[in-house]
């Protein structure tokens, strides 16, 4: 007997649709670009050669259309792990669950989930207006801790030396890390800078910035910029990359986050124009996955 998932569990609206998204099972597509920022979403759709679905709830607006013969999917997730934490587990329902039925299906689907974001680099040859494709996604954001979930001997061993290194206070957080996809991130490699990504749950105090409030760790920034285990170093930060890795990874789903890189860190820089490179971000990914994907 299959487990039934409760209306409570799992909200399907009058129309047939995940709760928070507003998405309905075949209005997704399996190639899925998620940004943060509502108002990117038609930034990525005007490139598409037509678009079937448009829905918008809250922050949360998709669109879905095909390029090349592709079919893709664009969404919102707004901004911070908590906002991943629906995302990812209402994408996953949508073609994982039969929402007839309320329960897992036998044979589950693998998406392709690709972020495409801004964010701030914490390693000086890692310049303002260059691109990130993140090899891993380390989060002191907390939000992997409430799910089960299990790290290789590799990951365990960057975990230890990061907070061994950082100095992190576990009261902060238990960090946790989670590897890109490799199907996706072999795709991304000419014109990306790659290495680990940091997720943060806030952007002021999270991220090393003061304004009028002190921060419990002054010295975190230039903790990041140094470490290195091995061949890994930390190359840049922001808020959601960690969430989609540690539960697309959880899930089954293939999940890669591409960073235009607007502000650095370590020569206080910010990028004289970051549209135009937020464009050539989008330009360049959606080619990639039409042509590979």
């Amino acid at each position: 007997m299959k487990h039934r998932i409760e209306e409570s569990e799992l909200i399907i609206n009058p129309r047939g649709a995940i709760y928070h998204l507003d998405v309905r099972p075949e209005e997704l597509a399996h190639n899925v670009i998620t940004v943060g920022d509502p108002d990117r979403v038609r930034e990525v759709s005007k490139h598409f050669d037509h678009i079937e679905v448009k829905r918008q709830h809250r922050e949360f607006i998709t669109h879905t259309g095909t390029i090349g013969g592709k079919r893709i999917s664009v969404l919102s997730s707004g901004i911070g792990p908590d906002n991943i934490d629906i995302v990812l587990n209402e994408l996953d329902a949508l073609v994982n669950i039969d929402f007839e039925t309320r329960t897992v299906k036998p044979g589950l689907t693998q998406l392709n989930i690709i972020r495409l974001g801004t964010s701030g680099s914490l390693q000086a040859s890692v310049p303002v207006d260059s691109m990130v494709a993140g090899t891993h996604g380390l989060g002191v954001d907390n939000l992997l801790n409430f799910y089960k979930h299990e790290n290789n001997e590799e990951e365990r061993q960057l975990i230890h030396s990061f907070v061994t290194q950082t100095g992190l206070n576990r009261s902060v957080g238990d960090p946790y890390i989670t590897g890109a996809s490799p199907s996706l991130l072999k795709h991304f490699v000419e014109g990306y800078h790659h290495g680990i990504t940091v997720t943060c749950p806030g952007f002021y105090g999270p991220q090393g910035r003061v304004l009028r409030l002190g921060i419990s760790n002054p010295g975190f920034i230039d903790s990041l910029s140094h470490f290195s285990f091995g061949p890994h170093r930390i190359v840049n930060f922001e808020m959601e990359t960690s969430a989609i890795y540690g539960l697309g990874s959880i899930l089954g789903h293939h999940c890669l986050s591409l960073n235009a890189i607007i502000a650095n860190r370590i020569d206080k820089t910010f990028s004289k124009d970051p549209a135009a490179l937020i464009e050539q971000l989008i330009q360049r990914s959606l080619q990639i996955m039409a042509d590979k994907l």
